[in-house]
């Protein structure tokens, strides 16, 4: 009976907490324009989202870059959370960049659109 009881409160507190559960809206962009061969800096703005549990990454390629830096995580009056990270960069023809996203146990990608 006891082990049925700890059962039933770890299930209420798992559905309690995806009650909470907000996705993150994720815009990935640039500072300036994009032209290829010209230093630029790639920013990704995460925001909107709960809980706080969050690791955001800037991909080229499919491979993180480096020393890119991030934001202290700020909120808003409704607990809902927000994170930039950015990183200066060159873009070159053929090369993709993105903003790869971890929430919780979900991960996503979202691409840089360098509208050329």
């Amino acid at each position: 009976m006891r082990l049925l009881f700890c059962l039933a409160a770890l299930v209420a507190v798992t559905f309690a907490q995806d009650v909470n559960h907000t996705p993150p809206k994720v815009m990935v962009y640039s500072h300036g324009p994009a032209e290829f061969g010209t230093v630029n800096t790639l920013i990704c703005h995460v925001s909107g989202f709960h809980p706080p549990d969050i690791m955001i990454q800037l991909m080229k390629d499919d491979e993180e870059i480096r020393n890119a830096e991030q934001t202290d995580l700020a909120f808003k009056k409704n607990w809902r959370f927000l994170l930039t990270k950015s990183v200066p960069f060159t873009p070159k023809e053929g090369e993709k960049y993105s903003c790869k996203v971890t929430h919780g146990s979900t991960t996503k990608q979202y691409a840089w659109d360098p509208n050329m």
